[in-house]
């Protein structure tokens, strides 16, 4: 599971499928868990988790 900012989404979807060979699921956070929560790639508030399953 990887969290991404707008910018790095598709970093993530890359890092997803180059890992797994599976399609990633992604899911966008709610507007109150993106304040908690950093990006993997960057220290801007995470929009998206992407995961494997």
């Amino acid at each position: 599971m990887i969290y991404c900012c707008e910018e790095h989404v598709e970093v993530g979807l890359d890092v997803i499928v180059d890992e797994y060979e599976t399609a990633p699921v992604l899911t966008k956070f709610s507007d109150e868990k993106r304040l908690l929560i950093t990006c993997g790639y960057c220290e801007k508030s995470a929009v998206y988790i992407v995961a494997n399953e």
